[in-house]
């Protein structure tokens, strides 16, 4: 089994900041990717941000220069720092992760977190 564990959201005023963490834990030999998604009211999920295990990352146009992805794979836990909030960042989060659970598989495994909310409003 594996479980991927949210922390971090809550509700801050425009223009904030907030952290968010996502801890991986179970059978794990190695992740690849790393990701966060958000679903805002009303709307389908969307990427936020992605990060390989090497280090390469992925923005969507509409957080770029105002949010940054990290990872420590020694934890298994990838962050998300978001600054200057917008209302419009509103949205349950959702971490995933792809992981591979086993060194005599290559399988690789889709897994989600259970959310946490962000809500930005003064």
């Amino acid at each position: 089994q594996v479980q991927l564990v949210e922390s971090g959201g809550g509700l801050v005023q425009p223009g904030g900041s907030l952290r968010l963490s996502c801890a991986a834990s179970g059978s794990i030999f190695s992740i690849n990717v790393m990701g966060w998604y958000r679903q805002p009211p009303g709307k389908q999920r969307e990427l936020v941000a992605a990060i390989t295990g090497g280090g390469t990352i992925n923005y969507a146009d509409s957080v770029k220069g105002r949010f940054t992805i990290s990872r420590d794979n020694a934890k298994n836990t990838v962050y998300l720092q978001m600054n200057s909030l917008k209302p419009e960042d509103t949205a349950v989060y959702y971490c995933n992760a792809a992981i591979r659970r086993t060194s005599y598989s290559n399988s690789v495994y889709l897994h989600w977190g259970q959310g946490t909310q962000v809500t930005v409003s003064s």
